[in-house]
């Protein structure tokens, strides 16, 4: 039995989002609000044979869409940027009421959509247009790089970020011509059913983009094994089931998986905004997030001012389960990931770490509450040292220099994000350059990599493969078609003319133009 959203939540219906989803199946899941651990509406289970149909209605929608103009595909993702913007109220309580997190970490995602929007938007043209390249013989052979899209682009994507992972990937993909599918996490279907909406309210066909709710493991495979290019944002683990599925069919497939994210504290830092930073980087959406800081390395010249400081801040946030900007930190979304947190930090303390701060269970605010947790001197052997714990929970540690944070920063099997602090930029840059992640901050957490869309971003090592942002972002939903047109006699033997005079033409031709360092 499902209960009424918690007071203060204004914003769509829930009925009559999962109202939208395809299907004839009878059987339903729950959707829990975290804030309360109540049931609060409940969504299609849709089987295997739903979303191959749903696959084949956006294939079907797909071809006329690509014939378009790429100028009327942008005009519709600029209408769903304007149409974020208006219903920005309705996103926020959307997004609160299914991921449990602070509204301020909830419009972080509704300015990231109309961001990337704005972006691709612009971008698309660009992209789409074709390219010459050069030909072997100048003059004579005339190349063009023309780029298509793939059909339909599957995504899977996660429950943390909610909006932003079930719709700023697919912009590009819609821009670049394909048809896109989405299974969102089954904590959060109703915001990416929402997105859909809007997306059609845009002027996007209705079969075009079609949100499949469901079970990830009976769902992900048949996606998988249905459309024409694979996302996926998830666990390292998953990711590589994932990635053997689409390898064994042949599906491209662009993965952002787990992260262990270090902070490097120089000597030189400005602690009052490192501090600032350090926070806002480990306890954002209550730590769920895989760019999040996990681990600080901070100089020892510095660790006992930065520690006080640090924690004196951390107590003073606000653990909260409001629609409203007045708490900092929402609720994990579900007992499970409460479980793991929980553990990861009673684990960490039975073997010696000491908790600085936190190191709670909040049911007095939410069921699935936590409170921001500093930890320090924790053994290498802890899980919270060495797996990803995508909590409200960071670690400290001191170091001797550079050398030692790079090397303790690299010390992982994760490679997404990382960042450095210093009040000397150069000095930063070098020591960014030397953290094997795939993006490092210098003097911010993550929002300013992130915000940052014309750059790509993805991970390194067990972070994953392939971009998201940038050029990558969206040629990675394009296929590439080179045409070339030769000129003059065709580029084979002239008719009696002996091979070994050909041969030796042709090596004659291609020393020349190295000389003249066109080849």
């Amino acid at each position: 039995m499902t209960a009424d959203p918690p007071a203060g939540y204004d914003g769509p219906s829930l009925d009559t989002l999962a109202a939208d989803v395809d299907t004839g199946t009878a059987e339903t899941l729950n959707v829990t609000a975290p804030f309360t651990g109540e049931a609060v509406g409940e969504v299609p289970a849709c089987t295997p044979d739903n979303l191959r149909r749903a696959v084949e209605r956006a294939r079907e929608a797909q071809e006329p869409w690509a014939g378009r103009p790429v100028s009327e595909r942008v005009a519709a993702v600029e209408r769903f940027r304007s149409l974020v913007r208006e219903r920005q109220a309705d996103l926020l309580d959307l997004v609160q009421l299914e991921s449990g997190k602070a509204r301020l970490d909830a419009m972080e995602e509704v300015l990231d959509v109309q961001l990337t929007a704005g972006h691709y938007a612009d971008k698309a043209p660009e992209y789409l247009a074709p390219e010459r390249r050069t030909g072997v013989v100048p003059g004579l052979t005339r190349v063009r790089e023309h780029r298509d899209p793939y059909g339909v682009a599957g995504f899977v994507t996660p429950w943390n970020y909610p909006l932003t992972l079930s719709v700023s990937d697919a912009l590009p993909a819609l821009l670049a011509g394909n048809a896109v599918v989405v299974k969102p996490a089954e904590a959060t279907p109703y915001t990416a059913l929402f997105a859909a909406e809007l997306l059609r309210e845009a002027g996007v066909p209705n079969e075009l983009v079609q949100v499949v709710t469901g079970d990830g493991e009976r769902l992900g495979p048949a996606l998988v094994e249905a459309v024409d290019h694979v996302s996926f944002t998830g666990s390292t683990a998953v990711g590589r089931e994932v990635a053997a599925r689409a390898g064994r069919e042949l599906t491209p497939v662009s993965l952002e998986l787990g992260g262990k994210g270090p902070m490097v504290v120089r000597a030189d830092a400005p602690l009052d905004r490192t501090v600032t930073g350090a926070v806002r980087g480990a306890f954002a959406s209550a730590g769920q997030l895989c760019i999040a800081v996990e681990r600080i390395y901070v100089h020892d010249s510095r660790y006992d001012d930065f520690c006080e400081r640090l924690v004196g801040r951390t107590r003073a946030l606000e653990v909260g389960t409001r629609f409203d900007y007045g708490p900092d930190v929402g609720s994990l979304v579900s007992e499970r990931q409460l479980e793991k947190v929980a553990t990861h930090v009673e684990e960490a303390v039975d073997a010696g770490a000491t908790v600085l701060t936190g190191g709670r269970r909040r049911p007095d605010v939410a069921p699935f509450a936590y409170e921001p947790t500093v930890l320090t001197d924790v053994p290498d052997s802890a899980s919270v040292a060495c797996e990803e714990t995508f909590g409200p929970v960071v670690t400290v540690e001191a170091v001797p220099d550079d050398d030692a944070a790079v090397e303790r920063a690299n010390d992982s099997t994760y490679g997404l994000h990382g960042t450095v602090w210093t009040d000397d930029t150069a000095a930063g840059r070098d020591v960014a350059r030397r953290m094997d992640c795939g993006t490092v901050a210098v003097n911010d957490a993550h929002v300013a990599m992130w915000g940052s869309i014309d750059a790509p971003m993805g991970g390194r090592k067990e972070s994953g493969i392939g971009r998201r942002h940038g050029d990558e972002g969206f040629e990675k939903y394009t296929q590439s078609q080179s045409v070339t047109v030769q000129g003059g006699h065709p580029i084979a033997p002239p008719p009696g003319v002996p091979n070994r005079l050909v041969a030796g033409g042709l090596s004659a031709y291609l020393r020349v133009m190295q000389r003249l360092g066109l080849r």
